[in-house]
């Protein structure tokens, strides 16, 4: 996901990506749109609140994405016994619901958007997006720990949790139903656009280019695809995410490390460009125009954002469906997604733009694509970009269908998962067909209105994160334990608005 603004250009915009016609809309309507993305997602509103909300919640639990991030690690990806635990509450296991939320999470913003930060923002973007991951990663942990902790059972016995849910149980008054109805909409809304069109569209256009694909047949193939997934429930997303997102990051990641292999001499040089134009910016080189480092500041973590997603809230309505003992433990799960995507995938690519010398170019678009072109043999480097995109596209469709009927359940309840499912198909083979540059623009405004009510739900619940997180840590310091039995939404749990 990635803002539209004049100084932060779409996806699709840079990849010359969308197929078909060119839409025809009212005069100042997309000039509009651009100037609320531009408002909302400026240096000196959402970026900064996410920051400072990050900072705060790290503080508050005492770092704990550094102190517990290998227990955190070995617990996600070797000891799963927690969910097959049959005290367990939850539909998926907490790996099903970690690949559910990276799904959603990992695809264009660490294959294109990486290079676009560095060509925006120069090589010291990548730092900031360091450090916008490393905060980011407390408030994963927060998100997710309060989706288990207020999670509900919804009219078909399927667990259904995430800000639209604590919100309203965490905080007490109207102000709480007021901020869970708006999550849901926003949530709904984001899911439509950055979740369903633009997905599809890009990879249509990406099987266009590559394989000479028909993007109508695409359209209708994905529809199929995907809705037949939709149609099984969270247990079939669960599944499919699973087998799939893990073995396309570390295809991905292979051929990242490959081409850093053969280009190793040139890493620690990389790196010392990373860290020293992260505080003083760099001159123009090539097609590089240059930047200082308010710029690598500014890029690199309105990138980083946007490519992890820790604070919008999204990824914790995925952690409310996972089976666990306790929201901490599941917390600690969740961070590790940031981890993932920013230090993993993030880094691998943007160490292949740099070490290639691909991040001088003038289209960042292509650099990544180039950049695998110049350091893997014949066109594996093509058909590697690719076919990430494309399997990783998919899989954000299904991550994000998730996330809108969890929000349709909180609004209509689960009479409305049918009629949204089968809408949510006919928009996946919609965006095949239709140019969508307004629709990322609106999708972006949504995705930061779905963090405005979760960073302010984040900040009244600090001291009931941090409290429950201390008491089960010095109890469980290595998550070594099966875990308590632990029963979400108890009546004392609220607070005062």
């Amino acid at each position: 996901m990635f803002p539209t603004s004049s100084a932060i250009p779409t996806i699709s915009a840079l990849a010359g990506l969308g197929t078909a016609s060119t839409a025809v809309r009212p005069a100042g309507f997309s000039e509009a749109l651009t100037a609320a993305d531009d408002f909302l997602w400026g240096p000196w509103l959402l970026i900064p609140l996410l920051l400072g909300t990050g900072i705060w919640l790290t503080v508050r639990l005492r770092a704990v994405q550094l102190r517990k991030l290998f227990p955190a690690l070995r617990f996600a990806f070797v000891d799963r016994s927690d969910g097959e635990a049959d005290t367990a509450e939850g539909d998926i296991s907490h790996y099903q619901a970690l690949t559910t939320a990276l799904a959603a999470t990992v695809g264009v913003g660490n294959i294109i958007g990486v290079a676009t930060a560095i060509h925006l923002g120069g090589p010291g973007a990548l730092f900031w997006m360091w450090v916008t991951a490393f905060f980011g990663m407390a408030s994963k942990y927060s998100e997710a720990f309060l989706a288990v902790r207020f999670r509900t059972t919804d009219a078909n016995g399927q667990k259904s949790g995430g800000p639209q849910y604590y919100l309203q149980h965490a905080i007490k008054g109207r102000v709480g139903t007021v901020l869970s109805v708006f999550f849901a909409i926003s949530t709904l809304l984001a899911c439509f656009g950055i979740g369903s069109m633009t997905q599809s569209n890009s990879v249509a256009a990406q099987l266009e280019h590559s394989f000479g694909a028909d993007p109508a047949l695409v359209g209708i193939v994905m529809a199929v695809a995907i809705g037949g997934v939709l149609l099984g429930g969270i247990e079939s997303i669960g599944r499919v995410t699973a087998a799939f997102v893990p073995m396309m990051i570390v295809f991905y990641v292979g051929g990242c490390l490959y081409i850093l292999a053969v280009n190793i001499t040139a890493i620690p040089a990389a790196l010392a460009l990373v860290l020293a134009d992260a505080f003083t910016g760099h001159g123009a080189v090539g097609g590089f125009a240059g930047s200082t480092m308010l710029m690598a500041i500014k890029f690199g973590m309105a990138r980083g954002i946007f490519s992890n997603e820790s604070g919008m809230g999204s990824a914790a309505i995925a952690a409310a469906a996972a089976k666990t003992n306790h929201p901490v433990r599941q917390g600690l799960v969740s961070m590790t997604q940031t981890f993932i995507d920013t230090f993993v995938v993030v880094t691998c690519t943007g160490l292949v733009v740099l070490s290639t010398g691909a991040w001088t170019g003038d289209d960042p678009a292509t650099m990544t694509a180039t950049a695998f072109t110049t350091g893997l043999p014949g066109q594996w480097g093509h058909y590697i970009v690719s076919v990430a995109l494309i399997f990783l596209g998919c899989s954000t469709i299904l991550g994000w269908a998730y996330y809108g009927e969890r929000c349709i359940v909180r609004l209509v309840g689960v009479h409305g998962v049918l009629p949204f499912r089968l809408f949510f198909t006919v928009l996946i083979f919609l965006g095949t067909v239709t140019s969508l540059d307004d629709v990322w623009t609106f999708a972006d405004i949504a995705n930061g209105l779905m963090a405005i009510p979760n960073l302010i739900g984040l900040v009244l619940l600090s001291g009931l994160i941090a409290r429950e997180t201390k008491a089960y840590l010095e109890q469980d310091p290595y998550l070594r334990r099966p875990g308590d039995e632990f029963t979400s939404v108890p009546e004392d749990a609220g607070v005062e608005a």
